[in-house]
């Protein structure tokens, strides 16, 4: 058991560019540098500083714009089912976006500044897969959508994760407490973390293709919004493909300049949008269930 990779980053920092990273490290070193990998340098700015990922920041942006339209053609549709929680659902995603100019982005800043972004980026990880969960929920019409107590228990059950996540990367960035000094070096084994920033949210979308897959095959008798929801798993997987597999790959041959964060960034901006997609494909007026409350 004591050479399980359970809970450690270390070889994930090395060949990739992640959020969390940036908590077991100091000095404003390169993404990638402190755990002997490839240093993701990008454009020179110099000084010693750098702005890495110049694609994935503008990406971010894209993805902010995206859905702040997104979040407005949504609330044209005052009659769609999970209308206010598949905003909720934007909003986590805009928040996630606007950290990532500055973690994955490497946008050039103080490493106290850039863990705090980095504390709230991994936060709303978390928090915005859960809602996105939560949204699955309401196709099934257990609480009548866009109540008090549906929002309540979304934006509730959201903040509570948000802030132990949230919690737990800060004291391991900051080193508040000391209880997660031991994750600072070494294989960066942090149990916490390793479950609610990469086990939990895994968890959380593959219950929401299930359980949506249930919702449009069983009840709303249809196959057309299926096309949707799998382009946006298969376009989420193909992003995290690039991240953890290839790219160290992309990396080393072009000397720094990008890595398979570039495309992880764009790939889940895409699966984003097909989510999207797929909500407003069951929401359409012309489906003949009213049983389901999508009408």
């Amino acid at each position: 058991m004591g050479s399980t990779q359970f809970g450690n980053f270390h070889n994930f920092c090395r060949d990739t560019t992640l959020p969390i990273c940036n908590l077991f490290v100091s000095n404003n070193q390169p993404p990638n540098q402190a755990y002997g990998g490839c240093a993701l340098t990008g454009i020179h700015l110099g000084n010693g500083r750098y702005l890495g990922n110049l694609g994935s920041i503008l990406i971010a942006g894209l993805a902010i714009i995206t859905c702040i339209f997104l979040l407005l053609v949504s609330e044209r549709k005052r009659a769609a089912v999970g209308r206010r929680e598949i905003q909720l659902f934007l909003i986590g995603y805009i928040i996630i976006s606007i950290c990532e100019i500055f973690t994955v982005g490497a946008f050039p800043l103080e490493d106290k500044i850039r863990k705090g972004f980095t504390g709230v980026h991994i936060a709303a990880i978390t928090a915005t897969a859960w809602i996105l969960f939560l949204n699955a929920l309401v196709g099934f019409q257990l609480l009548d959508d866009g109540t008090p107590l549906s929002l309540g228990l979304f934006i509730g059950s959201a903040t509570v994760l948000f802030i132990g996540t949230g919690y737990i990367a800060l004291d391991t960035g900051y080193s508040w407490t000391g209880h997660f000094d031991s994750s600072l070096s070494g294989q960066n084994r942090n149990i916490g973390l390793y479950v609610l920033y990469l086990l939990f949210p895994l968890v959380c979308l593959f219950f929401f293709y299930v359980l949506e897959a249930i919702l449009v095959l069983r009840i709303l008798g249809e196959r057309r919004p299926l096309i949707y929801l799998t382009a946006a798993a298969l376009l989420f997987a193909i992003g995290q493909i690039f991240d953890f597999v290839i790219s160290v790959h992309i990396c080393n041959p072009v000397d720094g300049k990008i890595n398979g964060a570039l495309f992880e960034t764009f790939f889940s901006y895409l699966a984003v949008v097909f989510v999207w997609l797929f909500w407003s494909s069951i929401t359409e007026d012309d489906w003949p269930v009213a049983s389901t409350g999508y009408n």
